[in-house]
């Protein structure tokens, strides 16, 4: 998803002030441990991007920034702000991402066949425990979302994080014996 971003030329809240309303998003990219770089991304652009996003998908999803001079960077949203009453984008940080350099990312956690589970058939409810497992893995193995199967689950069985298949190169940070999912009486 391409969005394009403008250099700011200071960090001053009135200048931010402004931005938002011209509609725009004040942001900062940070690259490799180096100070951040304030940027401008335009509001309408990222706003028709984030409704073609699945839910709980936003921080997998690679943006590439594009500037006015046509440089492309790679990059991943870190850190999202919303107005408390408007829910209107305040801010945003992307961390770029360079081919090398190990990333740290939040993966969303999906049930499969949820309907079916013999478990919420016999009226139990299922529960999600944990909805996003954070892994350290290379930009190009940044997994989309981990599925799990939820069909032949009974009233009270666990999945755990243990029990996901974690692609090669992708290094789980978590406790893998936390509990992801239970069946639980209503």
């Amino acid at each position: 998803m391409k969005l394009t971003v403008s250099k700011r030329n200071s960090a001053k809240k009135s200048e931010a002030k402004k931005l938002r309303r011209e509609g725009d998003i004040p942001a900062v990219i940070y690259s490799g441990g180096k100070e951040g770089e304030i940027i401008t991304v335009k509001g309408n652009e990222f706003q028709k991007h984030l409704s073609h996003i699945k839910r709980g998908h936003l921080p997998t999803t690679v943006f590439t920034l594009v500037d006015g001079e046509g440089t492309e960077r790679k990059a991943i949203i870190k850190d999202i702000q919303y107005h408390v009453t408007t829910y209107n984008i305040m801010h945003l940080d992307f961390e770029e991402l360079h081919d090398d350099v190990l990333v740290n990312v939040k993966v969303p956690i999906e049930f499969l066949g949820a309907a079916e589970c013999i478990g919420v058939k016999l009226g139990g409810v299922l529960r999600q425990v944990i909805r996003h497992l954070r892994v350290r893995c290379l930009p190009k193995n940044i997994p989309e979302g981990f599925g799990l199967d939820v069909r032949t689950l009974n009233m009270k069985d666990t999945i755990r994080l243990h029990d996901i298949d974690i692609p090669e190169g992708v290094r789980p940070m978590a406790n893998m014996d936390e509990v992801v999912v239970v069946v639980a009486k209503r």
